[in-house]
């Protein structure tokens, strides 16, 4: 299976040009993987489809360079045609079994799960990994659902054996929690794109997750 799974690396970025402070996103793509980070998923939600495309290209030209693994959010086709290492769907959007007779057996899909049933679900449709949360109350998506709290991601750490990203509100102040409690890859958004500085933001938040006890 191509791609770097949560668990394999410590944070999983995404993009949002909403809250990048005017960068576009391969600047936040070219200093995101500078920086290090090893999973990059694209997430625009209001960007056009021949945009998005021309964006997811760019992208995943960077992210080869980088050795990094290349995730599209939602848009299936797109990613098809950019070639990236996979999708990630949440509960409203395809199936996962039909997101995999789209894929193929090569391309890794991720599921956000808000809750045990979920994840029990997601194992058994055959999601590669999963996204849990949100942890905390959280901004930047439009349709989330309120955070589940520390007592979810407790419970996916005892009893789901795939690998998974904890997700929703997670910032440098806050991530040391969240990885005491066994979450080894975590999604950031705006504390990351949204920095003045997004390379030591990056430095910042990685140094508070394993220094708290991740």
């Amino acid at each position: 299976m191509p791609g770097i799974l949560p668990g394999e690396t410590d944070l999983y970025a995404l993009t949002d040009s909403r809250l990048a402070l005017g960068r576009s996103v391969e600047e936040q793509a070219r200093t995101l993987l500078s920086a290090g980070v090893k999973i990059l998923q694209y997430r625009e939600k209001h960007a056009k489809a021949g945009v998005m495309l021309q964006e997811c290209l760019i992208l995943r030209r960077l992210t080869r360079e980088a050795g990094a693994c290349f995730i599209i959010n939602d848009h299936i086709d797109i990613a098809m045609l950019a070639d990236a290492d996979g999708v990630h769907v949440g509960q409203d959007d395809l199936p996962v079994p039909e997101v995999r007779r789209l894929l193929g057996p090569d391309k890794l899909i991720g599921l956000s799960t808000h809750a045990p049933e979920q994840a029990l679900a997601a194992v058994k449709a055959g999601a590669d990994y999963i996204g849990v949360g949100p942890i905390f109350a959280t901004q930047t998506k439009e349709d989330v659902c309120a955070p589940v709290g520390l007592g979810y991601l407790d419970w996916v750490v005892s009893h789901i054996s795939l690998p998974f990203v904890a997700i929703g509100g997670i910032k440098e102040h806050n991530i040391g929690t969240v990885a005491a409690h066994g979450a080894v890859c975590c999604a950031l958004v705006s504390e990351l794109v949204g920095a003045q500085d997004i390379a030591a933001k990056v430095s910042a938040v990685r140094h508070a997750m394993h220094s708290s006890g991740g």
